[in-house]
């Protein structure tokens, strides 16, 4: 079993480069799996690996520069999540295109899992899903608006086209984890709008708190790892990932006719060339060859 921790924390690094080694030496010796992006604005990221290992690299964060406070959710998975352990810099820790937006200037009104519920089934409050097209499509909240987004760097031009329809609402957004959130607030407030609220540590904290006979959820939640998708109490859902398009399908999808390993599914099999689909094939021919002699392709699930 893996423990599995997702995490995210604003803060000032001044040398976001010269952490970058000492967390890659450190994850390499704790046995730990999965991302973690380094920006001047902060960290981000998803690992997992053994309970003593994550909670070794949580205390190696815990002790950087504004990383005091730092807060973590954590879950687990029965296989190992991800393929290897990727540490990265980046210019911003999530990316939203926005250079004026900073969420330690200010942020929305934080709501705790429990006051959820009440506030979202208010006649006064447009709820607002700030993850993308193809996650919200396995999941969301009652009455949600889906913006139809592709990438979050979307989320601006999307309300600037749509801003008149939420005229004297207050705006309720959520995301997975609470990160997208951190600048979307920020964002509407730095727009105007007076009464900005956001779920606090994200679905994957409601989920984890709400007990499922409460909740006002509907569906499944998108991970970024091999588990694909998470229910009540961040039980592993029954999502796999199409390896064409990286969009979360479910085991009876295979058997549809647009279904093909690697290659197609029937949410992409028509965005894809045929040129596109021999590429695919030949990948997938790679991946194979490799399973069968033990050893692992980088064509194959990363995480």
């Amino acid at each position: 079993m893996y423990t599995v921790c997702a995490l995210y924390h604003f803060t000032r690094f001044e040398d976001p480069a010269a952490l970058k080694a000492p967390l890659e030496a450190l994850c390499a010796a704790e046995k730990i799996c999965g991302s973690l992006l380094l920006a001047r604005e902060g960290i981000n990221g998803t690992i997992a690996g053994p309970a003593a290992g994550i909670e070794a690299v949580l205390g190696h964060i815990r002790a950087l520069p504004g990383c005091g406070d730092l807060e973590w959710k954590l879950s687990t998975a029965s296989e190992r999540p991800f393929a290897r352990m990727k540490v990265r810099l980046k210019k911003e820790i999530v990316t939203m295109g926005q250079p004026d937006v900073d969420p330690l200037a200010r942020v929305g009104h934080y709501v705790e899992p429990a006051d959820w519920n009440a506030l979202i089934r208010s006649e006064d409050v447009a709820v607002i899903d700030t993850r993308n097209d193809y996650e919200v499509a396995i999941g969301t909240f009652e009455g949600a608006v889906d913006p139809q987004t592709e990438s979050f760097r979307d989320f601006p031009a999307w309300w600037e086209a749509n801003k008149d329809r939420f005229h004297n609402k207050r705006i309720a957004m959520f995301c997975t984890g609470g990160i997208r959130c951190e600048k979307s607030t920020n964002y509407l407030l730095g727009q105007g709008v007076e009464d900005v609220y956001h779920l606090k540590g994200g679905i994957l904290k409601y989920l984890e708190e709400v007990p499922a006979g409460d909740s006002a959820w509907q569906g499944d939640c998108f991970v970024f790892d091999r588990r694909v998708s998470v229910g009540h109490g961040l039980a592993e859902g029954p999502h796999e990932l199409c390896h064409a398009c990286r969009r979360p399908i479910l085991p009876a999808d295979r058997a549809r006719p647009e279904y093909e390993e690697g290659v197609s599914c029937h949410l992409c099999a028509g965005e894809t060339s045929e040129t596109d689909k021999a590429r695919f094939r030949e990948r997938q021919k790679q991946i194979a060859l490799a399973k069968a002699r033990g050893e692992s392709h980088l064509g194959g699930f990363e995480g």
